[in-house]
């Protein structure tokens, strides 16, 4: 029975847990997310016996942004199309990819083709043109200094960049089936994969969103998206899967540094919407003709770890492979 929880509690009541100063940095830096983390080498810089790598770049038509893109093509090109997922924060996504990972996906009945979006640098996760790509709602909130910042609501240029841009180059390089595309993101980036399906829901067959950011833009993505969805497709069915850290929907923050701004900020901003929204709007959106609705929560997992997770556990439900999510992640 999908239903909704009330509000996400103050910030401030998720201060506690570590008692000492020393053990309290310890589980700071062990729970948030470092944003200046880098990628490092990966498994995109080695030979590999299932996969060969390419990348290009595409360009904003000022000259001023840059998306890369790594591809992974399976070595034994069959003369049939082959399934192909778009996997947004794609330089984050490198970084979860292994050997035995590549094999297993090159082993299945109909190997995918992977296409890696991400930005044109090092960064593991790149905050500013990810937030700016991944989101359709302009948001107005205060930043850690107290600043109004507005932002944002760059969700339909940057869908313009991946089938103008992006797709093409894809069809180039691979023999891909355009009736067997998926689009799968976590976070802002699953935002972004709700804002497409509803929009544009012909342009991919099975939509994946990880823990979408619903509280952006004071909970605006809980509004009446369905309309939209029913207005645009056209006759056309899609896939969908919501997915959500048992942590995140209980409203377990885990702990967290209240003394760093950008975190008290961020806190503060994503009380835009109730924990379990996500679950919710899974049920609404199950009540769509054309759609077909999955729900998975992973328990005890929060925010930054469902990444990870529900990136594998995208590769087993659409690939067949084993589900992989629950594995220990790489160091």
């Amino acid at each position: 029975m999908f239903h909704r929880t009330s509000f996400l509690k103050r910030a401030a009541l998720l201060t506690a847990c570590c008692l000492s100063g020393l053990v309290a940095a310890m589980c700071v830096q062990a729970q948030q997310r470092n944003p200046d983390q880098m990628m490092g080498r990966t498994v995109l810089d080695a030979p590999s016996a299932s996969y060969r790598f390419e990348r290009f770049v595409v360009h904003s038509p000022d000259g001023e942004r840059h998306w890369r893109v790594n591809l992974a093509i399976p070595l034994k090109a069959s003369a049939t199309p082959a399934p192909v997922l778009y996997a947004l924060d794609g330089n984050a996504v490198a970084m979860v990819l292994d050997p035995p990972l590549l094999t297993e996906l090159a082993a299945s009945k109909a190997p995918p083709v992977l296409v890696l979006v991400g930005y044109d640098n090092e960064r593991r996760i790149d905050s500013l043109q990810r937030t700016r790509d991944y989101t359709a709602w302009i948001d107005r909130a205060d930043d850690e200094n107290g600043t109004a910042q507005v932002v944002g609501g760059g969700a339909f240029a940057f869908q313009e960049v991946i089938e103008r841009q992006i797709k093409p180059e894809v069809a180039r390089r691979a023999n891909v089936d355009a009736q067997q595309q998926a689009l799968w993101g976590h976070s802002l980036g699953g935002l972004f994969v709700l804002s497409s399906l509803y929009t544009r829901p012909a342009a991919f067959q099975q939509y994946i969103a990880a823990s979408p950011s619903l509280w952006w833009s004071q909970g605006a993505p809980l509004g009446d998206m369905e309309t939209q969805f029913s207005e645009n497709r056209a006759g056309q069915s899609a896939q969908l899967w919501v997915m959500l850290g048992g942590d995140e929907r209980t409203g377990n923050r885990g702990v967290r540094d209240m003394g760093n701004p950008r975190v008290v900020a961020h806190l503060r901003r994503i009380g835009g919407a109730p924990p379990d929204a996500a679950h919710a709007l899974a049920g609404r959106l199950a009540t769509q003709p054309g759609l077909e609705v999955r729900y998975r929560e992973f328990p005890g997992l929060g925010h930054g770890p469902m990444l990870p997770a529900s990136f594998k556990a995208a590769l087993s439900a659409l690939y067949g492979i084993a589900d992989h999510s629950g594995d220990p992640a790489r160091p």
